[in-house]
């Protein structure tokens, strides 16, 4: 059940509440922007964040990705890995 609190913001499940510091232009801007839009100041907050996470996880997949496609095939000299794996188990 939504937990009602002041304003127009809904907590449906616990929260934290914080405190950060944030040169007044820039809350001028924020709070600019969420009026703009018809939301709190946490929600705009809290979605750009959200945003930014995601941004930076896709990057972060990218990043993986380009860099096992630079990974070249290994070169046992014509050789598999699992017969080398064989060969060296067989030899003990």
């Amino acid at each position: 059940m939504p937990v009602l609190t002041a304003g127009n913001t809904v907590y449906t499940h616990s929260v934290a509440k914080v405190m950060i510091s944030i040169p007044d232009a820039l809350l001028e801007r924020l709070d600019a922007r969420a009026k703009a839009g018809g939301e709190s100041r946490s929600g705009l907050l809290q979605r750009l964040a959200e945003r930014e996470l995601e941004r930076a996880g896709g990057h972060d997949r990218e990043e993986i990705e380009r860099l096992l496609g630079e990974l070249q095939p290994l070169d046992f000299g014509g050789v598999s890995a699992a017969q080398l794996i064989r060969e060296d188990r067989d030899s003990r």
